[in-house]
């Protein structure tokens, strides 16, 4: 098995990758918008038109604020700093417990390295606060489940 500092790069690689997928699926999105509502402008006049153009109008406003939120996480997994390691759990940790294990960065769910799976959640998430400021040995209860932490880095 991968030392836990070239795991946590990995996972960190891997998130990398994961926020580039959604971010070209965005922006594919919003070219293709942009291109309906070019046409849109050269079909027929008249209700149907215009209801079209709203119905486009409100996509690309939505697609438009899901650009600014995976924009917002990007600028959030550059500020992690993965060589950093921490007796003290914080953003950029890896956490093994008894029952799974973390790597706190962003909300990109279950990732593997070497056929161990991590689950990579925000500090935001339900289980990411109960997380922050623990140490190896504290107990957790979530979900009517308890776990310990048994290795932080």
């Amino acid at each position: 098995m991968a030392k836990e500092s070239n795991i946590k790069k990995e996972l960190f690689s891997q998130c990398q990758i994961f926020i580039d997928n959604r971010l070209q699926t965005i922006k594919k999105t919003i070219h293709e918008i942009q291109e309906s509502l070019t046409s849109e402008t050269k079909s027929s006049a008249g209700d149907k038109h215009e209801t079209g153009r709203a119905m486009l109008q409100l996509e690309r406003e939505k697609v438009g604020q899901q650009l600014a939120e995976i924009q917002k996480t990007n600028q959030l997994l550059s500020k992690i700093e993965i060589s950093k390691t921490s007796e003290v759990i914080g953003i950029g940790s890896l956490i093994y417990t008894t029952k799974a294990n973390y790597f706190i960065a962003i909300s990109a769910g279950e990732l593997k390295v070497d056929d161990v799976s991590f689950y990579v959640i925000s500090a935001n998430t339900p289980i990411g606060k109960l997380l922050l400021g623990k140490t190896i040995g504290d107990q957790i209860q979530f979900r009517n489940q308890n776990f310990k932490i048994i290795k932080t880095i």
